[in-house]
């Protein structure tokens, strides 16, 4: 597949597919085989199911490669009511709600679903590109103590914003879930993308010893 956005018309719905942020997760083809089929072209028939259906299946989209459009809704996605962050073990963060992303080429995203590298070696930071397997990313995705203040966040939206050479930053009311269920909350924090904090999901100035230098 290219790397452009890809878009499949429905009757009612629209398709969007990003490769660049898929990491084959395959929530797609499990929920609906007969619309997502990447042995096929084109690999996503939407006249093949219901719309809600389909919409309900994109949702499951961790990284936000999919999303829809339904025509008969002014905003098709709705936010869920909780902005969370779910560390996965050996593997990103998976980050979920009323999302805003600054990029480095000054770009701001407005998004509901993103997956996030952690393991500091993805060729599309702050994205995850699967390298984490290529590396054998061995985090188990424990939260251990809670690094997230609650100095009263600016919106309900949670903005992230990866710092060049440092971590992603969070601001705004979130969840941050780990491997073995716990759950810590707060409203502004540090998480690592480098890799190599030992307080992992947070930042503990790992960055500047290993000398991690990105954006």
């Amino acid at each position: 597949m290219g790397r452009k956005l890809q878009r499949y018309q429905g009757e009612g719905i629209g398709v969007t597919f990003e490769p660049a942020r898929c990491i084959h997760a395959a929530e797609c083809v499990r929920g609906l085989p007969d619309v997502f089929d990447p042995q096929r072209r084109p690999w996503v028939e939407p006249g093949r199911a219901a719309n809600e259906a389909i919409a309900d299946v994109v949702r499951r989209c961790p990284t936000g490669a999919l999303t829809y459009e339904l025509a008969e809704q002014a905003e098709s996605e709705a936010a869920p009511p909780v902005n969370s962050v779910e560390v996965r073990p050996r593997g990103p963060l998976y980050v979920r709600g009323e999302l805003e992303l600054s990029l480095p080429d000054g770009r701001t995203l407005h998004e509901r679903r993103m997956a996030l590298c952690r393991c500091g070696v993805s060729e599309n930071k702050p994205f995850c590109d699967n390298s984490h397997s290529r590396i054998e990313f061995g985090d188990a995705g424990a939260c251990g103590e809670n690094r997230l203040s609650s100095e009263g966040a600016e919106s309900k939206t949670l903005r992230l914003r990866a710092a060049p050479g440092g971590p992603l930053l969070v601001n705004g009311p979130l969840e941050v879930s780990g491997a073995v269920g716990e759950t810590q909350c707060g409203e502004k924090g540090a998480l690592c993308r480098c890799g190599a904090s030992q307080a992992k999901p947070y930042c503990d100035g790992s960055h500047r010893a290993i000398g991690f230098e990105v954006e």
